[in-house]
């Protein structure tokens, strides 16, 4: 698992306590900003599956 990937799984948890935090206090601030999180936590994962994949692919290019 790349580091990305472990980074936006981070992100998307404290966004969605975030959020969750934001609706129980009426807080559309927070809720927004948990959200926005989350959002951020997903490029992170979708970047670190692609840099895993660009991993595979090269190291699939170095087997004989």
């Amino acid at each position: 698992m790349d580091k990305k990937n472990v980074e936006g799984k981070v992100d998307k948890l404290g966004g969605k306590i975030k959020e969750v935090g934001g609706v129980v206090s009426n807080d559309r601030d927070l809720e927004a900003e948990g959200k926005l999180d989350q959002v951020k936590g997903n490029v992170k994962e979708g970047l670190g599956n692609l840099r895993e994949g660009i991993k595979n692919k090269l190291d699939d290019l170095d087997k004989p």
